[in-house]
């Protein structure tokens, strides 16, 4: 952890923490072998939980691209499914809609890129990607709320697995968190994979 990072920690600076660790992923997602290892990663916990549907996230910046990943785990089994969330109203919980590597995409809310005309899905994992997480498991996402709104409007009694894909460069020893924050089942780096949170 650099000693800006750890100072903005300190001031319990949400905004300034961000930015920082922002910078730290860019820089991390440009390290070699970075994605690959994250890829790998990703392939061993799907294998591990063995999900019908995985949800996951259209790559920002410095964010791990899950897609060619996804579309390698779906070539496997017919049955399997993935999806990508849209934003059907802005600040609303998100909805899932069916994903595969030749769906339609435009572009939605906050110029990000959703399925085009495809079914609506509930899965049964969720890829979130992390802005910083820490050593409990907590997630600093992008201050919008979504994550938090979706899990817990979510369909039915049993949430989905939350798996924080992220770079070691944007752990911290422990985030500010809210008293509504939920920790993330799983998190997955370039450097391993921590699968021993509590759900």
């Amino acid at each position: 952890m650099s000693d800006s990072i750890a100072r903005n920690v300190a001031k319990n600076s949400k905004g300034a923490l961000r930015k920082a660790l922002r910078e730290a992923r860019l820089a991390a997602a440009q390290a070699n072998g970075a994605h690959e290892a994250i890829a790998a990663g990703v392939l061993e916990l799907l294998a591990r939980a063995t999900p019908r549907a995985v949800g996951f996230y259209w790559p920002l910046p410095g964010e791990f691209d899950a897609r060619a990943t996804l579309a390698e785990w779906l070539s496997h089994d017919a049955k399997r499914q993935a999806a990508l969330p849209v934003i059907a109203v802005k600040g609303h919980a998100l909805v899932f809609h069916g994903w595969s590597p030749d769906t339609p995409m435009r572009i939605g809310h906050h110029r990000i890129a959703e399925p085009q005309g495809t079914a609506v899905l509930l899965p049964d994992m969720l890829l979130v990607p992390c802005v910083g997480f820490d050593d409990d498991g907590y997630r600093l996402g992008y201050g919008g709320g979504y994550y938090d709104r979706t899990l817990a409007g979510w369909p039915g009694t049993t949430r989905p697995l939350t798996v924080g894909v992220a770079y070691e460069a944007c752990r911290l020893a422990a985030l500010p968190r809210e008293q509504h924050d939920l920790p993330l089942d799983a998190i997955v780096t370039e450097k391993s994979v921590r699968a021993n949170f509590a759900r």
